[in-house]
């Protein structure tokens, strides 16, 4: 029954189009051809990646942090509290006016401690500046060395300057060593980022991009399979093209370098709309789309790999919208860029500074407790 079912799935008619299958991948004449046991060699890769993730951001990412001038603000600890950490845990971490007073009731707290402490516990799970910037070092390094990695791979070759060669006998194009390591490098990478979701920055587009990811790895793996790799090494390349910029950004804002930051930004922003929202919808898609209906009918691994394309599409126009509402709020101020996708990127409570407010606002302490103040600007 196994085996049935194995064939059903794998069965020429959907995965290549008409007078084509799964024999013409058999490796002959010297020529190799990419095989579904190829892609077990990212798992090794990806373990590596994150052995040597960890090496750079303590040998490298550090040093530079320190040199940048990045150094973490010393963190107000929330004191021990069983009813409010009870509450932040199992109920909500933004609780409302409304319970806020009722924990105020509970614990003899004045409402303002009560908001203090919840800020105080929210911070504290929150990454450390120092985090954020060996997780752009370690991002900037790969997509810097990957995007030259992949222009040195492709600007020899004759598709890279006309798309629709991408299709030229397919899909009995031999594989070529370069292809084969730009494949399996990328592949591992995403693998990494997949497992370490849990333990890196969590942002606010975190369901996007563990899409993105899912999608990208998807996208690699089928595109391997049925030899769409000169389609995913185009599509791959324009993707790191823009990557490295943002992530530098990210450092040096970090660092406070707010020019630098603001300039290379917008850098940024211009590669990321040149390849994001022109070459990749208007040559690349289209070329996998459009041009193929008029050499081919129509089957089920081409409207599966282009339904892919069009999620990462959908993608970066959300992303696209960040980045351009970043460039309006920075522009005019020449204000430090902001990251949309951050959880309040670079905001933390300064107690202390807000005791001396809350003097100079409401004068004396009464009773060792600070008067409510319903005007007070909320920090959070």
């Amino acid at each position: 029954m196994l085996s049935h079912l194995s064939q059903a799935v794998w069965a020429d008619w959907i995965w290549f189009p008409e007078g084509h299958g799964w024999a013409d991948l058999t490796n002959r004449d010297g020529k190799v051809y990419p095989k579904l046991p190829d892609l077990w060699v990212s798992i090794p890769i990806t373990i590596c990646f994150l052995f040597v993730r960890q090496i750079f951001e303590r040998t490298v990412a550090s040093p530079l942090a320190s040199l940048l001038g990045v150094h973490d603000k010393k963190r107000v600890c929330a004191p021990p509290n069983p009813v409010l950490e009870a509450f932040f845990c199992r109920t909500s971490k933004h609780p409302t006016q409304t319970s806020i007073e009722s924990l105020s009731k509970k614990t003899g707290c004045s409402v303002r401690q009560v908001q203090r402490w919840f800020r105080q516990r929210r911070n504290q799970g929150r990454p450390s500046k120092l985090k954020k910037f060996q997780e752009a070092s370690w991002r900037f390094t790969f997509y810097l060395l990957a995007f030259f990695a992949g222009l040195a791979a492709l600007v020899d070759k004759p598709w890279f300057y006309d798309l629709k060669l991408m299709w030229e006998d397919f899909p009995k194009m031999p594989l070529l060593p370069s292809q084969y390591w730009y494949y399996m490098i990328e592949l591992g990478f995403y693998l990494s980022l997949v497992v370490s979701v849990a333990s890196d920055v969590k942002r606010k587009d975190f369901k996007e991009q563990v899409i993105h990811h899912v999608a990208t790895i998807a996208l690699i793996s089928f595109s391997w399979l049925v030899n769409y790799i000169r389609a995913g090494t185009l599509i791959m390349l324009v993707h790191d093209a823009s990557d490295y910029l943002m992530e530098s950004a990210k450092m040096f804002n970090y660092a406070g370098w707010r020019k630098t930051c603001n300039f290379i930004f917008t850098m940024f922003a211009v590669v990321f709309i040149i390849t994001r929202l022109v070459i990749l919808p208007f040559w690349i898609i289209h070329t996998t789309l459009v041009y193929p209906l008029s050499l081919y009918k129509p089957f089920i691994g081409f409207y599966f790999f282009n339904g892919l394309m069009c999620v990462l599409q959908v993608l970066q126009i959300f992303w696209a919208a960040l980045i351009l509402r970043m460039v309006v709020k920075f522009l005019p101020g020449n204000d430090i860029v902001q990251d949309e996708r951050s959880d309040n990127e670079e905001t933390e409570s300064d107690d202390e500074g807000e005791d001396a407010r809350e003097k100079s606002q409401n004068g004396h302490m009464q009773n060792g407790h600070t008067p409510l103040n319903n005007n007070h600007r909320k920090r959070d």
